[in-house]
């Protein structure tokens, strides 16, 4: 069953979103060399608290109040005190919040320092891939002109696009129906995009295979090649005649 929203839950939504969008902007001066990934992600719960929320991965079982992937991490990387943020790095931090009862959803990928030619294309591809998903979310169509916005452009750079995740409806609950794939041929059913829908939109784009493997910590993901990957991500909700961009100052 797909969750159409009220405005006065868009509303509630956007608030959440919005608090989440100004701890990633943050996140941007914050972010050096030598930093681990726990002091990351303590910084990040820090944040939420402090706004009256609660991080919201820990509700799906998650063992930390954000994700945070470094190069060939794709997503769900846990924070460690040994993960230590180098020069040239790719870090994701995914982030959600629960504030009020509403659920927020979004990722930044920042490149840390000197960061290589190869690596900053990835980035500008796959922050490309979310414009144009965003721009194919509207009123009328479906999810496969998501699918085809994203894959299409990666495509042509002959980069791999994540089949095994995708985005997803959220709001009320972290993870909501539908699924929305970033590979056209995943798209069961292809529903047409609503007005009162909220979808974390959030194309995975590796440099190499597309092929992804779990750690042995069971949340981790990473690229079956090594070769690094980007994410980027936006809780967006879709009106009659636009689509607005919750997860964005």
């Amino acid at each position: 069953m797909i969750l159409l929203k009220t405005p006065e839950q868009i509303d509630g939504i956007r608030k959440s979103c919005r608090e989440i969008a100004r701890l990633l902007v943050e996140l941007k001066d914050i972010i050096k060399p030598g930093m681990s990934t726990k002091q990351i992600d303590t910084y990040c719960e820090t944040f939420i608290k402090k706004v009256g929320g609660r991080p919201a991965w820990p509700t799906e079982g998650f063992p930390a109040a954000s994700c945070i992937s470094v190069n060939e991490e794709v997503i769900h990387g846990v924070p460690s005190k040994t993960k230590i943020i180098k020069d040239g790095d790719l870090v994701s931090v995914d982030l959600g919040m629960i504030l009020d009862g509403y659920v927020s959803d979004s990722t930044v990928t920042f490149p840390i320092g000197t960061v290589s030619k190869e690596k900053l294309t990835l980035l500008e591809v796959t922050t490309e891939c979310l414009n144009r998903a965003i721009a194919a979310c509207v009123a009328g169509n479906r999810l496969s002109d998501i699918a085809h916005a994203v894959y299409d452009y990666a495509h042509s750079y002959n980069y791999g696009v994540v089949y095994d995740f995708c985005g997803h409806g959220v709001g009320l609950k972290v993870h909501e129906n539908p699924s929305v794939f970033n590979v056209p041929h995943m798209q069961g059913g292809n529903i047409r995009i609503k007005p009162g829908m909220v979808l974390a939109l959030e194309p995975m784009i590796n440099l190499g295979t597309p092929n992804v493997s779990i750690k042995k910590d069971g949340w981790t993901v990473v690229t079956d090649d090594g070769l690094p990957s980007c994410h980027m991500e936006h809780t967006v909700a879709v009106f009659e005649d636009h689509t607005e961009v919750l997860t964005s100052l």
